[in-house]
């Protein structure tokens, strides 16, 4: 099983096979709007808009599971995300990420990468971020702006904190990408 076996709903609600993105690197990340780390958009974009001619894509999951920093509905936070963030790659419809009604494609994504890659400032920030997420199970996502690493084959290669600036990803990118 790779990235390629879900089907997910973008943000007009169409259904859209992973498949569709089958050869290229991506990176899978859940995001919020009304969240301290929102900020990350800008730089996600300036990634995606570094890459995406040499097979990158950013595929952006919108999620209101911690302390509902993503309120809204669909069209409404890419809106805000065009407009504030100037954000063009592609949004998919909001979903769960933890507990019982997470999305599939998170499910398995947990399994692959039970633990986030970090640095002292990404503990510094988990520890922060803790009290609201006891009892959680230890793969689960920490908070907003958790990040998956896909390499051209569908396999999950890395998971990485929340507070992981995504410019820390860039070799890692430069790698899969050859």
């Amino acid at each position: 099983m790779n990235i390629y076996d879900f089907q997910m709903q973008d943000k007009y609600g169409k259904s859209v096979a992973l498949k569709d993105y089958e050869g290229k690197v991506l990176l899978v990340v859940n995001t919020a709007t009304k969240c301290g780390l929102t900020p990350q958009y800008t730089a996600l974009e300036e990634l995606y808009n570094k890459y995406k001619e040499k097979g990158f894509e950013i595929l952006d999951f919108p999620c209101n599971q911690f302390l509902n920093q993503a309120p809204g509905t669909d069209e409404e936070i890419s809106e805000f995300c065009s407009l504030n963030y100037g954000t063009t790659f592609p949004r998919f419809s909001k979903i769960d990420v933890n507990g019982k009604n997470a999305s599939e494609l998170y499910v398995w994504l947990k399994e692959q990468a039970p633990e986030d890659r970090g640095n002292d400032e990404t503990k510094a920030f988990e520890k922060k971020v803790e009290e609201f997420t006891q009892g959680n199970e230890a793969s689960d996502i920490k908070w907003n702006f958790g990040k998956f690493l896909i390499d051209k084959k569908g396999n999950v290669v890395a998971r990485y904190s929340p507070a992981y600036a995504p410019e820390m990803l860039e070799h890692d990118i430069e790698e899969l990408l050859g």
